[in-house]
C-alpha cells in the first residue's frame, strides 16, 4: 500500500508535521552543536557515564563467574591444576565444561534483566508523568549499582554464597533498565533537536557517545582487571554516583510551546486526542514529563495507554513494518553479548585480550558515527540532492547499513584466524549507523504522528527490548549447541545472527513512500 492509499488522516497529520517542521527551519535555522546544541551536552555526558559503567561491569563479570565455576570444577576433578596461593591459570578455565555453565548462567542473567526491565517499562511512564524524567533516571542508577554491589560481594564470600547467587543481581531491573533508559534518553534528544538535519545529527552524536564508550570501556576493563579484577566494579560505582548529580543539570525542552506558535490549535486531529497523544499543543509542560497521561484512576489511565499504543501501533503501515525490523536487528545483534566469550574460547584468548580486540571494533563504530555520518548527511541536504526526500536518505543509509551487518556476522563465523576475526570486526562495525537511520525514520513525515514521538520512541524501545529479550536465551542455546560442535561449528550464532539481519533487509525493503 503507498502512501496516497492510506487513511486520509494519517495524510493530515502527516501534512501537520510536515508544516509545522518548515516553520520550524525558517524561524530556527539548524545548528548541531551550536547555542542551541549546548543543551545536548549534560545528555551526552550522562551517556558518557552511564555506559563507561556497563562496559566496566560486562566484560570483568565473564571473569568473576568464570573464575568461580573453574575454582569448583578443579577443587572436584583436578586439585593439582591449583597453584598454590589458590590461583587457576585462565587459560585453564576454557574448558567445555566450564564454559557452557558460564554460558548458561550469562544467559539467565541476561534474560532476567530483559524481562524484568521490559514489564516496568509501561509502568514507569506514568511514574515519569507524575515526578518528571529525573526521578525515572535517578530510579535507573539504583540496580546498575546494586548489580555491582552484588558481583562484589558473590565474589569475595564464595564460602557464604553459591556461584549461582550471581544470578540475583539483575532482579533489581525491575526498577528500570536499557528499556527505560534509552526510551528517556531518545524521547529527550528528539525533543532537544529543532529539524531533520539536526535531528539526525544528534541521534548520530548519541549513537557515537556509545560507541566511544565501546572504545575506551573494555581497554579500560581488561587494563583495570589485569591490575585488580575488582578494580572495574568499584570504578563502575563511582561513575553511577557521579551520574547523580549529572542528570540535575539535564534541559527540560519546551517544544510544546514552540510548536503551539507555529502550527494553529484548529489542526489538531480529535480522533488520535488521548491520554498517550494529547490533541492539544498547548501544554507548556509537555517535555517536563516524558509521556503524558490525563489525571485519572490508575486501572482506566493503563487501559487507555495500552489501548492508544496499540492504536499507535495498528493505524500505521509504515511503522508496523519498521518495528519489525527493529525486533528483527535487536534480535540479530544479541550476538554482540557473546563476542567476549566467543573470542575467549574460540581462539584461547584471556577476557583482559577480548575486550582490546572489541575496542579496536569500536574505534570503527566512532569514526564511522561522529564524523562519516553527520558529514553524508550534512553534505546531501546543502547539495540539495536529496533535499525534500530525507526518507529515502534515511531508507538508503538503513538498508546499507543491514546489508553490511550480514557480511561482518558472516565473516565472523567464518573467521579461522584472529587476523581474520579482526578484519571481519571491522566490516560489521561499519554498519553501526543503523540506529540513526532508523531512529530519524521514526521521527519522519513517513510515519510519525504531529506530537506522537514520545510514544513512538517507546513502542520502539519496547520492540528492541523485546527483541533482546527473544535473543538472550537464543543465542545461549546456540552457543553452548556450538561449543559442542567445535570447529567450524563455534560461528553457529553468527551464522544464525546473518540470517536474521538478511530478513530485516527484507522487512525494511517492504516500507512505502
Amino acid at each position: 500500500m503507498t502512501l496516497d492509499e492510506e487513511d486520509p488522516s494519517l495524510f493530515t497529520s502527516r501534512s501537520q508535521a510536515s508544516r509545522a517542521s518548515s516553520l520550524r527551519s525558517r524561524i530556527d535555522p539548524p545548528d548541531t552543536l551550536g547555542a542551541k546544541g549546548s543543551q545536548i551536552w549534560p545528555l551526552l555526558l550522562l551517556l558518557i557515564l552511564v555506559h563507561m559503567a556497563l562496559k566496566l561491569y560486562d566484560l570483568p563479570l565473564n571473569r568473576v563467574i568464570e573464575k568461580r565455576l573453574c575454582d569448583e570444577h578443579y577443587a572436584q576433578h583436578d586439585p593439582s591444576a591449583i597453584n598454590r596461593d589458590g590461583s587457576i591459570p585462565e587459560k585453564l578455565c576454557k574448558i567445555d565444561e566450564v564454559q557452557q555453565q558460564l554460558a548458561w548462567l550469562q544467559g539467565i542473567m541476561e534474560t532476567t534483566y530483559v524481562v524484568c526491565d521490559f514489564i516496568v517499562t509501561i509502568p514507569f511512564s506514568f511514574i515519569a508523568e507524575k515526578y518528571g524524567t529525573k526521578a525515572v533516571l535517578w530510579v535507573n542508577l539504583v540496580p546498575r549499582i546494586f548489580m555491582s554491589a552484588w558481583v562484589l560481594t558473590v565474589g569475595n564470600f564464595s564460602r557464604v554464597l553459591p556461584t549461582k547467587a550471581i544470578i540475583a543481581g539483575p532482579f533489581l531491573a525491575v526498577l528500570g533498565g536499557e528499556c527505560v533508559f534509552q526510551s528517556t534518553i531518545f524521547t529527550l534528544t528528539s525533543a532537544l533537536a529543532r529539524e531533520y538535519v539536526q535531528r539526525a545529527s544528534y541521534f548520530s552524536y548519541v549513537s557515537s557517545i556509545t560507541y566511544v564508550v565501546s572504545f575506551v570501556g573494555p581497554a579500560l576493563a581488561s587494563f583495570t582487571m589485569s591490575q585488580s579484577l575488582w578494580a572495574p566494579f568499584w570504578l563502575n560505582i563511582a561513575l553511577l554516583i557521579l551520574a547523580i548529580p549529572t542528570i540535575r543539570m539535564l534541559p527540560v525542552p519546551n517544544e510544546s510551546l514552540y510548536l503551539a506558535a507555529t502550527v494553529p490549535a484548529t489542526e489538531s486531529t480529535p480522533s488520535e486526542a488521548g491520554p498517550l497523544l494529547p490533541g492539544s499543543l498547548d501544554d507548556p509542560n509537555k517535555y517536563s514529563n516524558a509521556f503524558e497521561t490525563p489525571p485519572a484512576g490508575a486501572y482506566q489511565i493503563i487501559l487507555r495507554a495500552f489501548r492508544k499504543l496499540g492504536r499507535l501501533v495498528t493505524g500505521r503501515r509504515n511503522f508496523q513494518i519498521l518495528l519489525i525490523s527493529f525486533f528483527l536487528t535487536a534480535l540479530a545483534s544479541s550476538d554482540t553479548k557473546l563476542l567476549v566469550q566467543y573470542i575467549s574460547k574460540r581462539y584461547e584468548w584471556t577476557f583482559a585480550q577480548a575486550g582490546y580486540m572489541l575496542s579496536i571494533k569500536a574505534s570503527v563504530n566512532i569514526v564511522i558515527l561522529a564524523f562519516v555520518v553527520p558529514r553524508i548527511i550534512q553534505a546531501s541536504i546543502s547539495s540539495r540532492t536529496v533535499h525534500g526526500s530525507e526518507v529515502r536518505l534515511n531508507y538508503l543509509g538503513a538498508e546499507a547499513s543491514i546489508l553490511i551487518s550480514i557480511v561482518g556476522v558472516l565473516f565472523i563465523a567464518l573467521a579461522a584466524k584472529i587476523w581474520m576475526l579482526l578484519a571481519a570486526l571491522i566490516i560489521y562495525a561499519l554498519g553501526s549507523a543503523l540506529p540513526v537511520f532508523t531512529m530519524s525514520l521514526v521521527k519522519s513525515p513517513l510515519i510519525a504522528f504531529p506530537d506522537s514521538d514520545i510514544q513512538d520512541f517507546s513502542i520502539v524501545m519496547l520492540t528492541k527490548t523485546l527483541g533482546s529479550l527473544v535473543g538472550a536465551p537464543l543465542m545461549t542455546v546456540l552457543w553452548v549447541q556450538a561449543m559442542k560442535a567445535g570447529g567450524l561449528g563455534l560461528g553457529l550464532p553468527y551464522f544464525v545472527s546473518s540470517s536474521i539481519y538478511a530478513l530485516a533487509a527484507f522487512v525494511v525493503a517492504r516500507l512505502s513512500f
